[in-house]
């Protein structure tokens, strides 16, 4: 392969850090605004992890700018590389967070709930979520 599309291609890849934060059954998802990419898709709250950021310390970072809560960030859960059709592909680090200081504030999304983990198929999450969703409603990774 030809070093500059490699070099391109591995330019493409988005580092993001995203929490499952759990109370009992049920993980809060939030919804993209309608003028943002992906619009109006769901996800998991957390971001981009910056240069000289660990994923830990990018995601305790994300969940004060987005939620304004100062997390625990718990152990990984799943590593998940996704490409989308566009070309973008993302690496993305999910790790649970089960407790939190601060009460949760919506600053950024359009839409912000807790659900019962057996119901997070009947929301259109990002295709990248897709497989994780499936598998915690199934009971397999918590």
């Amino acid at each position: 392969m030809d070093t500059n599309v490699e070099q391109e291609r591995v330019k493409t890849v988005r580092r993001v850090a995203a929490a499952l934060i759990l109370r009992a059954d049920t993980v809060l998802i939030c919804q993209r605004r309608p003028n943002q990419a992906m619009a109006l898709k769901w996800e998991f709250p957390g971001g981009k992890i910056e240069p000289g950021e660990t994923p830990e310390q990018a995601l305790a970072r994300e969940l004060d700018e987005e939620l304004g809560i100062q997390a625990k960030i718990d152990s990984p859960i799943i590593h998940i590389h996704h490409t989308y059709r566009n070309g973008g592909a993302v690496d993305l680090q999910f790790f649970s967070v089960h407790s939190f200081e601060g009460a949760l504030i919506n600053r950024i999304f359009n839409d912000v709930r807790w659900v019962p983990l057996k119901d997070l198929p009947g929301y259109d999450f990002l295709a990248a979520d897709r497989g994780l969703i499936r598998d915690l409603a199934d009971g397999k990774l918590l």
